[in-house]
């Protein structure tokens, strides 16, 4: 079956490395998704593995759709009683890009009278009770060609299960990966977050030090599916656990609000990392470490969101300053969506890559000798 991870854009290579990792075939990235190959026994692989992925769903089909009687033909034409059985929840939600089915309720309502027809039909039944399991039905249309698919997943993958609350302004747990994923962090250096609000970046660092697999405490949809065997996911679990590390790690956050801090170490306890990631109260403006070598990934607060831009920037001028003081062999990777970040920071990043936080357009600026 072919497998398809949407993900944040600017990601679509993290997550396609991460498939390669987990020696899925046939992969195939784009904007915003990733597609692969795969079987049943995968699509527990991918949710209880992806770090950066978004959902893992299952296409069930695609095919053009100029109109809507070509879209409740085409879904009517799937076999969706070969995967949702008679008394299964089948929501539908999808999108549309550049086609001329633009209207996302009519194309649902369409997709949902075709799917209750087809299984009504299979089943012997006018009316579907709905009262089992969720089958999250997804479909996206784009130039024209629909795609239907069943969501595996459920909650976003980056409902990790470790963070009820967060500080102002969140950073999804998948991007926070992805970052420490971009600096090279494997467990071997130090690693800082000096504006680690609630943790989430520190706590993925040591999630990945650690090589522990995020979805390990949390469940899925497709855990409930009829047609899904409760032994892939406990193959799939014994393989990721199998995988873990145990050693020493020096990661560290730090947050100037006491609040925060006491957040993070909670976090972290909820993660299972608790044993190897430190949080303090501290001022990112005055940090420093004498260690020649290290990782600093961070995203302070960008302006628009959580204080004035004039504090922002002044923040980001003095952290600048602190920055420069660094010993040579440091990697620092920073996340904002400032237009006049590198200016107020005080030095042109060696390096920089878009991504998009939710719906913000960011920036990466990444500065050291290795990156």
């Amino acid at each position: 079956m072919i497998l398809t991870v949407p993900c944040l854009f600017g990601l679509e290579s993290l997550v396609a490395d991460e498939m390669k990792r987990l020696q899925l075939k046939n992969i195939r990235a784009e904007n915003g998704r990733v597609h692969c190959t795969g079987t049943y026994a995968d699509i527990a692989r991918l949710n209880i593995s992806l770090r950066c992925g978004a959902r893992v769903l299952m296409e069930l089909g695609s095919f053009p759709a100029r109109d809507f009687e070509a879209l409740f033909q085409g879904v009517l034409a799937l076999p969706l009683e070969d995967y949702i059985p008679k008394d299964g929840e089948f929501p539908v939600k999808g999108y549309s890009l550049n086609s001329t089915l633009h209207s996302v309720p009519a194309c649902q309502s369409i997709v949902k009278k075709a799917a209750a027809k087809r299984m009504g039909n299979a089943y012997g039944c006018e009316t579907l009770p709905e009262t089992g399991s969720r089958y999250q039905i997804q479909f996206s249309i784009i130039k024209d060609i629909a795609t239907i698919y069943l969501d595996t997943s459920g909650d976003g993958l980056y409902k990790r299960g470790y963070r009820a609350q967060n500080m102002g302004a969140p950073l999804k747990e998948t991007m926070a990966a992805a970052l420490v994923t971009l600096s090279r962090f494997r467990g071997t250096d130090p690693f800082c977050d000096p504006f680690c609000g609630s943790g989430t970046i520190a706590i993925e660092a040591a999630l990945i030090a650690k090589n522990r697999a995020p979805g390990l405490d949390r469940s899925f949809s497709a855990q409930k599916w009829k047609n899904m065997d409760a032994k892939y996911w406990l193959q799939a679990a014994d393989e990721a656990m199998d995988k873990e590390f145990h050693g020493k790690y020096d990661i560290w956050g730090g947050d100037i609000d006491p609040a925060a801090v006491e957040l993070a170490r909670h976090n972290a306890e909820l993660a299972g990392v608790d044993d190897c990631v430190r949080f303090e109260v501290a001022d990112a403006t005055k940090f420093h470490r004498d260690s020649p070598y290290g990782q600093l990934v961070t995203n302070p607060p960008y302006g628009e969101r959580l204080m004035e831009k004039q504090e922002a920037e002044e923040l980001y001028r003095a952290f600048g300053k602190a920055m420069a003081d660094m010993p040579a062999g440091w990697r620092i990777l920073v996340l904002s969506s400032h237009t006049e970040f590198e200016r107020t920071f005080g030095k042109q990043a060696d390096k920089k890559r878009k991504l998009y936080n939710g719906m913000l357009k960011c920036d990466v600026f990444m500065y050291g000798n290795r990156v």
